[in-house]
């Protein structure tokens, strides 16, 4: 009677600890998971935050530089394409508008710097020293989201926490990269 019951004693005892596992695999993931979800809506907002300045400085060079008008256009295209992307969940279509309007605000920059008076206009000024602040916080948003991707993938590709990815509803997910064509510096021509 004894054995029976130090038997079934164990046997609990081992259950009780594997479904313990089993729920700390669970939070581990989901949470890592959370984080990422997090850290990319951040990349969202700053990337908004980016699109919503855009027409201020495109206003001003516009009254300087109309002649311009397809560095205008192509500024509010981009800024058309990363509203668009940051309304979905791909991360690879983010990075591409991300790296279109960042290459059309180098256009509108050297527009600008063709126009002393523009140069030296105050609300001009305080429009780029805005978009360098943006810049920064889109930057530290990047890396904080790949940080967070990061986490998560080690999980999930790692003994033993990738045998519950499937219960948690988590995988590997794809880091935040600057398109190809975004790695060199932008050629301007006008």
């Amino acid at each position: 009677m004894t054995i029976a019951l130090i038997v079934i004693v164990v046997i609990v005892v081992i259950a009780v600890a594997l479904i313990g596992f089993v729920i700390v695999g669970f939070n581990n993931l989901r949470r890592a998971d959370i984080a990422a979800q997090e850290a990319l809506g951040g990349i969202d907002v700053q990337l908004t935050r980016r699109a919503e300045l855009v027409p201020n400085p495109v206003a001003t060079v516009q009254g300087y530089a109309s002649h311009e008008s397809r560095v205008l256009e192509e500024v509010t295209n981009a800024r058309a394409g990363v509203q668009a992307a940051t309304a979905g969940n791909d991360v690879a279509a983010k990075a591409a508008a991300d790296a279109a309007l960042s290459s059309a605000l180098v256009k509108l920059n050297a527009v600008a710097e063709a126009y002393p008076d523009l140069k030296a206009n105050a609300n001009f000024l305080d429009l780029q020293r805005q978009l360098a602040e943006i810049e920064n916080q889109l930057a530290f948003a990047r890396q904080y989201y790949n940080d967070a991707v990061a986490s998560l993938n080690n999980l999930t590709q790692t003994i033993p926490w990738m045998f519950f990815t499937g219960i948690a509803g988590v995988s590997k997910r794809e880091f935040y990269d600057a398109p190809e064509a975004n790695e060199a510096a932008p050629r301007v021509e006008f």
